[in-house]
């Protein structure tokens, strides 16, 4: 259900909208960006995501990267739930790593999506094309982050993990 009378955006719509919001921007790597949501996007629905969690991985980033406004968000033919997950994950500035995490885990939804975020960021094939040091501080980053969500780090990283 949305808070709109305007049909419900479809899943394709949805990952149109992301690609075209993410247009022109790169990962660290310097790989186009879209390629970073497809694989939240897939990581979700390989670990059972719904069509809201997978709708929030297409648009995890688009507020925090100012792709897209709160404002446009708040009016989008999305549900509550969409909505709520991409706000979630959201980071907000002047907020400790601790918050984040707590509004993540109180958040239905949104764990499953940061997860694959995480997972899909602390890639190892993504991690090696960097240099040496942003690459060992993106990889404890990552891993305090799993600790903090509760993640825990015994479990692989991949697309497949549950």
């Amino acid at each position: 259900m949305t808070e709109t009378s305007r049909t419900p955006l479809s899943p394709a719509e949805v990952e149109a909208l992301a690609r075209t919001a993410h247009a022109g921007q790169t990962d660290k790597a310097g790989r186009p960006y879209a390629e970073h949501l497809s694989a939240v996007a897939e990581g979700v629905r390989a670990r059972g995501g719904d069509a809201d969690q997978i709708a929030a991985a297409w648009l995890h980033d688009a507020v925090e990267d100012d792709a897209l406004s709160e404002q446009w968000l708040t009016e989008a033919a999305l549900s509550r739930r969409t909505k709520a997950i991409v706000l979630a994950v959201t980071k907000r500035g002047g907020e400790t790593a601790g918050q984040y995490a707590a509004r993540v885990r109180a958040t239905p939804g949104a764990l499953l999506v940061k997860e694959a975020d995480l997972a899909h960021n602390a890639d190892p094939a993504r991690l090696a094309v960097l240099d040496e040091p942003t690459r060992k501080r993106l990889t404890e980053k990552y891993a305090t982050m799993r600790a903090l969500l509760g993640l825990g780090g015994d479990r692989p990283q991949g697309p497949a993990s549950g």
